[in-house]
């Protein structure tokens, strides 16, 4: 008769712990996605220094448009455009964004990753055959610190400079009373979190990336 009181309160004391527990997790969780909102870069820091190559991860409204002005403007002399759909061609492309595509056909190469990972890998490959030693990268502010996560730890002897491009339909500012909004940058934040420690496994185990070697 004396055992089912101590049951309870080791049942109890369990449940306290991991109640414990959650409450810790959520609690950093909520906080780190407080400061990964609030450190979305909220403009272009760098938009005067020249690099070798321009690189635009495709998947955001206005992406490629800010690429091909930054080509036109002479902010490099090349641009690669990775996560393209197969079968779509450069000059498609420019036509897409209502250039002329016999401009600017020689200084554009183009890749087709399907992830933010491969994005990083066909880009090191890209660069390496091209002697790219600095690049100026293209992609959606939101998506910004996770590539520059993976660009960094892939192109580990390469300069890149963000360039970040803003969309009307995600709200930045006060993002949590926005519904859509608020899933992207949650979304983002999780990725980044897994990608975060993706990396840091790999330095641990010193495992690197899966990159060509020539």
């Amino acid at each position: 008769m004396t055992r089912a009181p101590i049951y309870r309160r080791g049942a109890g004391n369990m449940g306290k712990t991991l109640f414990f527990f959650i409450g810790f997790f959520v609690t950093l969780w909520a906080g780190g996605l407080y400061n990964f909102a609030s450190t979305l870069p909220g403009s272009v820091v760098d938009e005067t220094s020249k690099t070798d190559a321009i690189v635009v991860l495709t998947g955001g409204s206005g992406r490629l448009d800010a690429g091909v002005q930054l080509l036109t403007n002479n902010m490099a002399a090349k641009m690669f455009v990775s996560g393209v759909y197969k079968g779509i061609e450069v000059s498609t492309l420019l036509n897409l964004s209502q250039q002329n595509p016999e401009d600017l056909l020689c200084c554009i190469g183009i890749g087709y990753a399907e992830n933010t990972i491969d994005n990083a890998l066909e880009t090191f490959d890209w660069a390496k055959d091209n002697k790219i030693k600095s690049i100026r990268l293209v992609t959606s502010s939101y998506h910004m610190p996770r590539a520059m996560l993976e660009f960094e730890n892939t192109l580990e002897d390469i300069l890149i400079i963000p360039n970040p491009v803003f969309s009307e339909v995600v709200k930045q500012k006060k993002w949590w009373i926005w519904p859509g909004t608020t899933d992207l940058i949650v979304s983002e934040y999780n990725k980044f979190i897994l990608a975060w420690l993706r990396h840091l496994a790999r330095k641990v185990f010193m495992i690197k990336p899966h990159i060509k070697n020539n």
